[in-house]
């Protein structure tokens, strides 16, 4: 079997790099050779062959080889079958030469419904048009994007199913930027972001590849985009704990010179009647301390100093801590624990500075609603597997896409008065932790936070 391999492959290798009838003979002076093995191994071998072929090729270039390859796997089957046949009456070879065609067409027919099953399972989209933009092929992935039952696609053309009455508005829009990109301005990449946050990348092939035909495939590459946008939050970072290192002495020194001074001249202010002019200065002044005092930890926030503590106390701590406050925002906080036992191996007063600024945003983002209806914190505890999820969910503003995608940079800020520097000392802490933290949110109903921490398990 090994011996046949080796004349297989690169025979077949040869065929679909060529496609010549020079090539397609090795296919026929194969057949007769084969005596010692019956056709299924044959298209064992062919399927072999085949899986190495396109073992580094896409989805499209592996479509358009396998439907090359059955031309000869069929000249070889005939070949084979037809192989020292004795002299036989016209009919007798008639009759079995039909046979044998219609065999060699339903091994064909269960090689292709077979590459079509593993085509209709792959986890990327594909979608085959003909040269009339016709629907010829169409798998379980794109349909489910499309979220339109695939036997109603195939058979179309690019205007019916834009015009499919079970197609949401929504992916109608999009089905019209995707024509406008790939078929008229004929780019063969195209990457967007659908409703549900997904980062889909669109490739077309078409042209001589597919004697003018359109392969269009569709990737959902959200995690390489979380993998680069992980990557570039880090160089961020790293740059910012250059600058912060550099700039530190050079601001806070003179700061703290002008501050003495200024207190040194207070009580001149006093008899001048210009004491507020001093408090205002010294406030300004601590403000601005107070700026590059979070600019500092956000380059590099203090190791943490672990210890082993039950979730719920420490949120429910930091709740009666902000109630106050919340009450001053018309807006309610309730803690709601699933896991009450759940212990975790933290900094506290790291942790405590990460939930309170959360909640200090969901205050900010109720306030923004300007009452038109109560505010409300939700604070959940719940166990993931091997980590605690704190949920910190309210029912404020909520943020469009662009401001989420932006949310954990340093420097960035939607408020007035805002640093920027608050998400993102909270996501290096996290970070720190061995934890993650993720967004979601909707606006103008609300934003949830996801906080997860690894959990210690408790010693029996």
């Amino acid at each position: 079997m090994q011996a046949i391999r080796k004349r297989y492959f690169p025979a077949l290798a040869e065929y679909i790099r060529s496609g010549s009838e020079a090539s397609l003979y090795q296919a026929t002076e194969l057949g007769k050779m084969f005596q010692s093995i019956g056709p299924e191994e044959i298209i064992a071998i062919h399927e072999e062959c085949m899986r190495n072929i396109v073992l580094n090729v896409d989805s499209e270039e592996a479509l358009e080889l396998y439907s090359r390859s059955f031309l000869f796997l069929i000249e070889l089957m005939v070949s084979y079958r037809f192989r020292y046949q004795p002299e036989r009456p016209a009919d007798d070879r008639y009759i079995e030469m039909r046979e044998l065609l219609s065999r060699s067409y339903r091994s064909f027919e269960r090689v292709k419904s077979k590459y079509e099953n593993v085509l209709q399972h792959m986890d990327s989209g594909i979608a085959l048009f003909d040269t009339d933009g016709i629907v010829t092929f169409m798998n379980l992935q794109m349909a489910k994007f499309l979220d339109v039952p695939r036997k109603t696609l195939i058979g179309c053309s690019i205007l019916e199913i834009m015009r499919h009455s079970q197609l949401s508005r929504l992916t109608r829009r999009l089905l019209i930027r995707l024509y406008r990109e790939i078929i008229v301005r004929r780019n063969k990449y195209f990457e967007f972001q659908d409703s549900n946050g997904r980062h889909l990348l669109i490739t077309a092939t078409y042209g001589d590849q597919l004697d003018g035909e359109y392969l269009i495939s569709m990737k959902d590459v959200s995690e390489y985009k979380q993998i680069e946008q992980t990557a570039y939050q880090n160089d961020k970072l790293a740059m910012l704990g250059k600058i912060a290192a550099a700039i530190a002495h050079e601001i806070r020194n003179p700061l703290t010179s002008i501050r003495g001074f200024i207190q040194l001249l207070r009580p001149v202010l006093v008899d001048l009647g210009k004491e507020e002019y001093a408090k205002i200065m010294v406030a300004e002044i601590d403000r601005a301390n107070d700026i590059i005092y979070e600019f500092l930890n956000s380059s590099k926030p203090t190791a943490p100093m672990k210890q082993t503590i039950r979730l719920t106390s420490l949120l429910k701590e930091v709740s009666l801590l902000s109630e106050s406050e919340a009450l001053m925002h018309n807006c309610q906080i309730y803690l709601e624990s699933y896991e009450a036992d759940l212990q975790v191996s933290i900094d506290v007063k790291q942790i405590k500075q990460v939930v309170l600024n959360l909640f200090k945003n969901a205050m900010d983002a109720i306030a923004e609603m300007n009452g038109e209806r109560p505010g409300r914190i939700d604070v959940i505890l719940k166990r993931k597997t091997d980590f605690a999820e704190i949920t910190i969910k309210d029912n404020g503003k909520g943020m469009d896409r662009a401001t989420l995608n932006r949310l954990f940079d340093p420097f960035f800020t939607t408020k007035e008065s805002g640093t920027g520097l608050g998400l993102s000392v909270s996501y290096r802490i996290i970070r720190n932790h061995g934890g993650t933290i993720r967004v979601t949110s909707v606006a103008r109903e609300g934003t949830s936070f996801m906080i997860y921490l690894p959990i210690v398990e408790q010693k029996v």
